[in-house]
């Protein structure tokens, strides 16, 4: 008989776990619900539309429960479906002790870090904004702390240097489907042995808003540069010229020294547009004016008039990152 499961999420990042346990990549598991947030205001007309898991659950003729949050009858309601265990993965809401007492096989996280570091809402942004060369995908048995269970398995990746938030998140996505490979046969079996989390290693992420996309250009060009591609495409940076906002969709550094003020450009080179920083040089390899669409350094620039010598202003960044205190 097949083993039960709900899934729990409301982001695309899951369709490719979604599909291997459908398809028995996982073992003989049968997904009899999904959980998902309500439809909301999507794309440039706000129309309410499903997000793609309710969409994928459509197609897959499975029922969709969209509470706006977890209560008790909503408890009540998965314990009568009855189901030996829950996957969850960017859901979005806050389960209880209750819920989470009365899976017989436990309720399961897939996290987009390797916990403990970056526990929150941001952890494939911040991961790329600090520069870390390797994250991973944690599977980690839910408890009512956020993000602190302890974890089964992990699938790690590489962060390129070039890489931006949505290039790790595509390789994340792929990377949950050997690690539920893996695991799902051990955690139905009852062999599944998570192991705690060290709390003295942990670090926290907000969740990001548009304030986090300002830049002070008296940083580092590596610290911007990180935080450029952790930040795209959601919520994205930008700098701005004469009032308008100018968004960055890609950038590099170089550590060689300069002259010039921090902010002042120093025109178009082979890796982008060049601007001075409090050290190294910043290289902005695509930009996107207001209305128009994000081109390459050189097509941009044919079609905004950048002089070389502009002070672009700068902007106090925000911490991203809370660290534990031991």
């Amino acid at each position: 008989m097949a083993h039960r499961l709900i899934f729990m999420g409301s982001d695309p990042i899951a369709l490719p776990a979604l599909n291997a346990i459908r398809d028995g990549q996982c073992g003989d598991i049968e997904i009899v619900a999904l959980y998902t947030q309500p439809d909301r205001p999507r794309g440039r007309g706000k129309k309410i539309a499903a997000n793609e898991i309710k969409l994928w659950a459509m197609e897959n003729r499975l029922p969709v429960f969209q509470p706006d949050r977890m209560r008790k009858r909503d408890r009540l309601d998965i314990e009568a479906i009855g189901v030996d265990a829950i996957l969850v993965m960017a859901y979005g809401h806050m389960l209880s002790q209750a819920l989470i007492d009365s899976m017989p096989r436990g309720i399961w996280n897939l996290h987009t870090s390797l916990l403990p570091k970056y526990r929150g809402a941001s952890p494939i942004q911040c991961a790329v904004a600090s520069g870390e060369t390797k994250t991973g995908v944690s599977l980690m048995k839910m408890v009512r702390e956020m993000d602190a269970g302890p974890v089964l398995d992990v699938e790690t990746v590489n962060i390129e240097r070039l890489d931006t938030a949505l290039e790790v998140e595509a390789k994340l996505s792929k990377a949950c489907v050997p690690l539920l490979e893996r695991n799902m046969p051990l955690i139905f079996s009852g062999e599944a042995e998570p192991h705690e989390q060290s709390a003295d290693a942990a670090s926290y992420v907000h969740k990001l808003g548009k304030d986090d996309g300002d830049l002070d250009f008296t940083q580092s060009a590596e610290v911007l540069a990180r935080r450029i591609n952790g930040l795209f495409p959601w919520p994205g940076t930008r700098f701005f010229h004469d009032g308008v906002a100018i968004k960055i969709g890609l950038a590099d550094f170089g550590t060689e020294s300069v002259s010039s003020p921090p902010g002042q450009t120093l025109g178009l080179e082979s890796e982008g547009l060049a601007v001075a920083c409090g050290s190294g040089v910043l290289y902005l390899k695509r930009m996107q004016r207001p209305g128009g669409k994000m081109l390459d350094a050189e097509a941009f620039l044919r079609g905004y008039e950048l002089p070389e010598g502009t002070v672009l202003e700068s902007r106090s960044i925000s911490a991203l990152i809370d660290w534990a205190v031991s």
